[in-house]
């Protein structure tokens, strides 16, 4: 007999990897006081509210973190991890979108990053060489983005443009 399964309890959260129109990604730096990925270089990542989509947290993230306004040009990966320790409140899955800007504007961080730059890929390759988890997965994310820019048909990412949730 099959056993029953439990249903999952997680957090979701999702992640924005910001392209200008340069085609330098938007790399930041987390402050020293935080409690998880102290000090790490990241992409816009945040939790997902009750009550609210992918989308509108991404949006809602890279406005509170950036002060940019973004669209989604594709889904760039999926991920399942833990903010430390492997318990239940710990465990998110994830949405990391590629994003452009809607308009060039200057970064306004948040208190969550000391400080941003703004690298070609090639670039951030080079420089995100630390081994902690944080720090592989940005950069295996910067190289995922980069492969799918180039498989990419013309208009593809208009089709992201006004979102794929169902409301």
């Amino acid at each position: 007999m099959d056993s029953i399964q439990n249903p999952g309890y997680f957090l979701a959260g999702v992640a924005g990897l910001i392209r200008n129109s340069a085609g330098d990604y938007l790399m930041m730096k987390r402050v020293t006081d935080r409690d998880f990925g102290s000090e790490v270089w990241e992409c816009v990542t945040g939790r997902v509210n009750q009550g609210e989509g992918f989308e509108e947290a991404l949006h809602r993230e890279v406005m509170e973190e950036t002060g940019l306004h973004v669209r989604i040009e594709a889904i760039v990966g999926l991920s399942h991890f833990y903010r430390g320790e492997r318990i239940q409140e710990n465990e998110l899955q994830g949405v990391a979108f590629g994003c452009g800007m809607v308009a060039e504007a200057d970064v306004k961080l948040g208190a969550e990053h000391s400080e941003y730059r703004w690298m070609s890929a090639q670039t951030a390759r080079q420089f995100l060489t630390a081994t902690d988890p944080g720090t592989i997965w940005f950069r295996k994310t910067i190289e995922r983005a980069e492969a799918l820019r180039v498989l990419q048909p013309p208009g593809w990412a208009d089709i992201h443009a006004k979102g794929v949730t169902l409301d």
